[in-house]
């Protein structure tokens, strides 16, 4: 989703779409946590293991 979209500006002028409008707010706060597909490693955060790291992928190389 582009960045610019939460900046979008509309009128709603109707009392239809504003309760489709509502409706919708109220669904997705509904709508259950996404769940990511692939287990995501924690960032490295040790000193020693960053080293490691950038040393093995130098290696690679």
């Amino acid at each position: 989703m582009a960045t610019s979209s939460i900046f979008a500006n509309f009128n709603i002028t109707d009392k239809k779409t504003a309760e489709a409008f509502v409706a919708a707010l109220d669904a997705s706060a509904h709508d259950p946590k996404r769940k990511p597909v692939a287990p995501v490693d924690p960032p490295l955060t040790d000193h020693a293991a960053i080293r490691a790291f950038l040393a093995k992928r130098k290696q690679d190389k």
